[in-house]
């Protein structure tokens, strides 16, 4: 039976596969249930009268915080391709407060950017700020995190994050032995990333009986939050073996707080790709993670940004997706800075 529930999750994957293939969209969107089934229609904003910018040269680059490095390695790819592409640039952060996001998107306005790259905060708050910049002549580009409106920025550039979730949840099954007790951190509630690596965990874990969830909590992407989380799910859970996270930063929280319990062999899953993360994964504290390519999106964010500058298309559907990779220990060797070398 273990063998079965196995094959069927693999055929469910390559099938949810396939279907994406002949889609053109995105699968992070909350309000579609089925996330990893994207949107082919090009973009609206692509369709009406080109951007042409503000007027100067410059390119806002607008991100979470750097503590982060995550959305420190994003800020640093777009910036180092929109450089090289000729353009001045300026590096901001919204700390995941869409009024600190307003105010920015208010001084590239005032500064007549040329673009915004925007790793936003918040899927809703955000589209107020994106169409103030439309109406003020200046394109956005959406990297990492999308929103819940088509047609208003130019690009939505995402990590398939359905698909790399259920990747990762493959490898959580297994190390977990199929049975168990597990708990899972969630990302925070705005980020539509959270629900959507949640359900796919769940589509993966879901179809394995033994599999028991003893906890969920939302840690809001936060380290020292998944290690309070962790510390205070392990009272009420004492035999717990493993813990799923929506992201690494968690992820590592978690394990700080595992080992701090001075527990071992406790299946740690997370997503992004961190170099962090990778260092638990060598050490045996995390099985896997799923590796989202933010340089890589980054990068496409600055050049579609240029292209439409001076062609008026990007040449691509408004939302598009970038695969993850599975990274475990027979791989973590090839990950450095959210690169993937193999």
């Amino acid at each position: 039976m273990k063998h079965t529930r196995k094959l069927t999750a693999g055929l469910l994957a390559i099938a949810m596969a396939a279907s994406m293939a002949g889609c053109g969209g995105n699968s992070a969107s909350s309000a579609a249930p089925a996330p990893s089934t994207p949107a082919a229609t090009s973009s609206a904003a692509a369709a009406a009268k080109p951007l042409t910018g503000g007027g100067s040269k410059i390119m806002y680059i607008i991100t979470p915080s750097h503590s982060n490095p995550f959305f420190k390695t994003e800020a640093e790819a777009a910036s180092a391709k929109a450089k090289e592409l000729g353009y001045e640039v300026k590096v901001v952060s919204h700390d995941d407060d869409a009024t600190k996001q307003a105010e920015l998107f208010d001084n590239a306005i005032a500064d007549k950017a040329a673009a915004i790259i925007c790793d936003n905060a918040g899927a809703d708050a955000t589209v107020a700020a994106v169409k103030k910049a439309r109406d003020n002549n200046i394109p956005t580009f959406l990297i990492d995190r999308e929103i819940n409106e088509s047609g208003v920025a130019i690009s939505q550039i995402v990590a398939n994050n359905y698909q790399g979730a259920k990747a990762i949840a493959e490898k959580f099954v297994e190390a977990m032995g199929e049975k168990g007790e597990y708990a899972e951190l969630l990302g925070k509630e705005s980020d539509t990333n959270a629900g959507v690596r949640s359900t796919a965990f769940h589509e993966i874990i879901d179809q394995y009986p033994d599999m028991k969830m003893v906890a969920q909590q939302t840690a809001n992407w936060e380290q020292t939050e998944a290690y309070q989380k962790v510390e205070t799910i392990l009272q009420s859970n004492p035999n717990i073996k493993g813990i799923v996270c929506g992201n690494d930063t968690m992820a590592v929280g978690a394990a700080a707080a595992i080992k701090a319990a001075g527990l071992k062999d406790i299946a740690i899953v997370g997503v992004d790709g961190s170099d962090e993360a990778a260092e638990q994964i060598k050490a045996g504290n995390m099985v896997g993670t799923a590796l989202q390519q933010a340089a890589l999106i980054a990068e496409m964010g600055a050049e579609q940004a240029d292209q439409y500058l001076k062609t008026g298309t990007t040449g691509k559907d408004e939302k598009q997706l970038v695969d993850c990779i599975a990274i475990t220990k027979e791989n973590v060797d090839k990950l450095k800075n959210f690169v993937y070398s193999g």
